[in-house]
């Protein structure tokens, strides 16, 4: 048995989910793939797969060895990459995660443009507004907005948006428009529950601080809630401009109280604790932090011309 062609297998269904899938990503057949599997348990002694009929779920054992050897099949990856020179292509596939939103407004649809620069990359986006473990679920890079609560991640920050009191421009008409965050207690507020409870909305000017707790009939867990509340005319939402980035440059949301200052929201890449970086999760956090740079310049450039 190969025990680098089986590492790979086995690495392969493990983020696949099943042996065919496997077996289709390796282009061969499913019993090849079953077969390479055992002969590794067998060599190993040990289990690495439960099999059900729910699906295949790793021992410990099988999760241990899942990321060795997926940290093992990078370094063979990197090495060849270093061998060759730094104009070689990027090959195999990359796991990203993102916020649902975000990845909907500001990932997926510049996806092209990496795809074409490394046409022998493959890339999984994991949506989940959840900060799930990286290793665990064999994820490359993450992009994840806000403070970073574990201190022991590898994390930079790439960039950062205003956040934005905003509302549409019809429930403005109906509730007339805030001139004061004192006022916003007289609004309805389409509310982001994020289970720390109720936190107050903190505005700065001239250096002064107001912080204002707000009240509304729709709560909701996830960003895109938010942002379907506050197009369906509910109420005002703080938001990062990133999440009503359309809307806010048709006109289909404005932003109020524009001379009230909140703290920005940072974006950071998040790559596995103890993991070396692989080259195709360093080339798109390169891409992703240079796209999100000419964006802003673009919108800089559009106000100084304004």
């Amino acid at each position: 048995m190969d025990r680098f062609a089986a590492m790979e297998t086995f690495v392969r269904v493990i983020e696949a989910g099943s042996f065919s899938a496997a077996a289709r990503l390796l282009h061969v057949g499913q019993p090849a793939v079953s077969k390479t599997v055992a002969q590794l348990e067998q060599q190993l002694g040990v289990r690495l797969l439960l099999r059900s009929t729910h699906g295949l779920t790793p021992t410990e054992a099988g999760r241990n060895y899942y990321e060795r050897a997926r940290r093992a099949l990078e370094e063979v990856e990197e090495a060849e990459l270093a061998a060759r020179g730094a104009g070689s292509a990027l090959t195999g596939r990359l796991r990203i995660c993102a916020a649902v939103t975000f990845a909907r407004l500001h990932v997926i649809p510049r996806l092209p443009r990496f795809l074409h620069q490394h046409p022998a990359l493959e890339v999984d986006v994991v949506l989940d507004d959840r900060n799930i473990d990286l290793i665990e679920q064999g994820i490359d890079l993450a992009l994840r907005m806000g403070r970073l609560a574990d201190t022991s991640l590898t994390a930079r920050k790439i960039a950062e948006s205003p956040r934005l009191v905003m509302a549409t421009p019809d429930y403005l008409a109906r509730a007339g428009r805030p001139q004061s965050p004192g006022e916003l207690a007289d609004h309805q507020v389409v509310i982001h529950e994020l289970g720390q409870g109720d936190t107050p909305w903190s505005f700065q000017r001239d250096g002064a601080h107001v912080s204002i707790s707000v009240h509304g009939r729709l709560r909701t867990n996830a960003a895109e809630g938010v942002r379907e509340g506050v197009l369906a005319g509910l109420g005002l939402a703080i938001s990062s401009a990133w999440m009503f980035a359309p809307e806010l440059a048709s006109g289909a949301v404005v932003p109020v109280l524009t001379d009230w200052s909140l703290t920005a929201i940072d974006l950071w890449t998040v790559f596995p604790s103890g993991r070396q970086m692989s080259a195709k999760a360093r080339a798109f956090a390169q891409f992703i932090e240079m796209e999100l740079a000419g964006e802003k310049a673009g919108e800089d450039g559009g106000a100084m011309s304004a």
